[in-house]
């Protein structure tokens, strides 16, 4: 009886950290979303329609929602880049905290639906 009942706590805690990470996830998307539309992203990138940019759904398709694809979109946001979608490279943005700019990311790759892996 007594292993039943650690069995279940631990079966419980797990639950419940599972839940918290996916609510740490989806507080990081909305924090992203915010960041993005207080920022000048919206200038050369639009949700569906590519602008100056490619359209923020169309990064989400090209790239998996992984950790290491958060860190490398908000290492161009921050440091900028160009070559990767064409010839007009993307304004630097180095005020940005990786803090923010790995929400900002986060957002963005969350469009196409997919879930952080």
């Amino acid at each position: 009886m007594i292993q039943h009942r650690k069995f279940m706590a631990a079966l419980l805690c797990l639950a419940l950290a599972a839940c918290g990470k996916k609510i740490d996830s989806e507080s990081q998307i909305r924090e992203g979303e915010i960041l993005v539309r207080a920022s000048d992203c919206n200038t050369c990138h639009h949700v569906t329609n590519k602008i100056i940019g490619p359209s923020h759904t169309d990064v989400a398709k090209k790239y998996e929602f992984t950790r290491a694809n958060v860190q490398l979109l908000a290492k161009r946001i921050i440091q900028g880049s160009s070559g990767v979608w064409g010839e007009v490279p993307m304004t630097a943005h180095p005020d940005l905290t990786a803090e923010d700019a790995e929400k900002m990311a986060r957002y963005v790759l969350s469009l196409d639906g997919e879930k952080e892996k």
